[in-house]
């Protein structure tokens, strides 16, 4: 078996280069590649398209790489928790693409499955359909999105092998598998890296053909969104 162990983020995204397109799974702050977004941001590489669920916080996540100016455009479905997402999108500074949340879900699928493109009901006749091919099926119209074309995935795993074999958490599955599988390089940081056969094959979301680099990550925060409690009962 290929080993696709590397020592570390730096060594994982060391040919992430300026103008690079990347995937970055997760959902709100949950399953983010902590990691390999802090390396992007001390290697100050910049003009990045992100593709990503949300835009992170302020602080953390790609909230990082807002911050120092290396994010070009950012295509995503919700960004209502980064206020300098919103400041740089209302100056101009920053290109954004809106998308629905499933059609950018199945637009990821897409590129994993080697399909070209989707139709979807999600957008027909409004703002997002605008210079799009629209198709009749059934009586019903469907926009035709194209597949994401990125030349890497940065995911976040909860345990995995030295073969790149992945098992995900909870919500942390949101994106990250189907992300895995859409980019060109698909660069992997875990929690617990074990040796290759040492993972259940039933539990195993991802299979290690997708991946090719791996590295167990350090130092998670693996902060809260919006922490919300209930008043005391007693």
């Amino acid at each position: 078996m290929i080993n696709k162990v590397v020592v570390s983020a730096e060594e994982a995204i060391k040919d992430i280069n300026d103008g690079a397109t990347l995937m970055l799974g997760g959902f709100g702050l949950c399953g983010i590649p902590e990691n390999c977004i802090n390396a992007l941001v001390n290697k100050k590489v910049k003009n990045l398209t992100c593709i990503s669920n949300n835009a992170g916080v302020d602080n953390f996540g790609i909230g990082l790489l807002l911050q120092q100016r290396q994010v070009k455009k950012m295509i995503s479905s919700y960004v209502g928790e980064n206020a300098e997402f919103e400041r740089q999108l209302l100056s101009g500074e920053l290109e954004v693409d809106l998308i629905p949340q499933g059609t950018l879900a199945t637009r990821c699928l897409a590129a994993g499955y080697g399909m070209p493109a989707i139709f979807t009901p999600a957008g027909v006749g409004t703002e997002v359909a605008e210079g799009k091919e629209t198709r009749n099926f059934n009586g019903k119209d469907y926009l035709m999105e194209y597949a994401f074309d990125a030349d890497f995935a940065l995911v976040k795993a909860w345990k995995g092998d030295t073969s790149g074999n992945l098992i995900f958490r909870s919500t942390s599955r949101n994106f990250n598998p189907l992300m895995a599988m859409a980019g060109k390089i698909t660069i992997v940081e875990v929690e617990e890296l074990v040796e290759a056969g040492a993972l259940d094959p039933d539990q195993i979301h991802t299979p290690g053909i997708y991946v090719h680099r791996i590295f167990e990550g350090k130092n998670y925060e693996k902060r809260i969104e919006q922490r919300t409690v209930i008043k005391s009962l007693s």
